[in-house]
């Protein structure tokens, strides 16, 4: 159902969730510093990524989100929605293969980002957050018969490490992108500059998250190291303490040691943008 509070007019809210998907993934990419992330001070543990590709990768994806939008409209949940929107999804994934030269910028992006922008179209811009991702996970929950069989490194990392991973968070309704998002309206509520609620976001989902980008590079060893350096940084007060942001650089240097990059907790904050802007502030 799209509300009459959120736009006038039904056609414009593809065009305007394009626009604030592309503007999360950006918002996201720009943060700094982030450990071991691509963000303004360099490419962090990537050798094939930098900020222009991420910037470009995330443009190249706002026909892809538009898509999503607008064969969204006046649907529910259901298989057919689902495997529609895959197909979608696959277009755009190849459109960021063109874009980046080859590099896999936004691959987990297009998946959390898609079942988001279709949900809220679903739902509605006066929806709120839990709302919405739910109905994502609904969404998420139909099966794709036409899935490739071939299996990306996040596949490989969930099945290696029994995990769920990304297809397991959208599942359950995306509880690290509420997490993050709660983070972030937190650290806003209690006088935080807008960057430091959003690494201190980031850091909370670093603590607890599967992330199977940190699996793929580094194993269990690797996200017990991400995971008790983001705790750190939450123990010694968040980025915005002298401490905390002494501890948060040194989580980046032993994450870019042992080239690992927590990609996809960066996803989730990505969503937790795109929700904020989206849904229309605190709710």
């Amino acid at each position: 159902m799209i509300d009459a509070q959120c736009l006038s007019r039904a056609e414009t809210l593809p065009d305007r969730l394009a626009d604030l998907a592309v503007a999360a993934l950006i918002a996201e990419a720009e943060l700094t510093p982030k450990p071991g992330l691509v963000d303004a001070r360099g490419s962090g543990a990537h050798a094939d990524i930098d900020l222009d590709t991420l910037r470009a990768s995330a443009h190249a994806l706002r026909p892809t989100f538009e898509a999503i939008a607008r064969a969204s409209i006046g649907q529910r949940p259901s298989q057919a929605l689902r495997e529609q929107l895959a197909m979608i999804g696959r277009a755009g994934e190849a459109a960021m293969l063109r874009a980046t030269g080859g590099s896999n910028t936004h691959r987990g992006a297009i998946w959390a980002l898609g079942l988001l922008t279709s949900a809220i179209t679903m739902e509605g811009c006066s929806a709120s957050p839990q709302r919405v991702c739910r109905s994502a996970g609904e969404l998420a929950r139909h099966t794709d018969r036409y899935a490739p069989r071939s299996a990306n490194n996040g596949l490989h990392a969930c099945r290696r490490y029994d995990v769920r991973g990304a297809r397991g968070e959208a599942e359950d309704g995306f509880p690290h992108v509420l997490m993050a998002l709660d983070a972030l309206r937190a650290g806003r509520r209690a006088g935080a500059t807008e960057a430091t609620a959003r690494i201190d976001a980031l850091i909370a989902v670093m603590a607890t998250l599967d992330d199977t980008c940190v699996l793929h590079r580094g194993g269990r060893l690797a996200l017990r190291v991400t995971r008790l350096g983001a705790r750190a940084v939450r123990a010694a007060g968040g980025v915005g303490t002298p401490s905390g942001h002494e501890t948060l650089l040194a989580l980046d240097r032993r994450l870019l040691a042992i080239n690992v990059s927590p990609g996809g907790s960066a996803d989730m904050l990505a969503g937790a943008l795109f929700l904020d802007s989206a849904l229309g502030g605190e709710a």
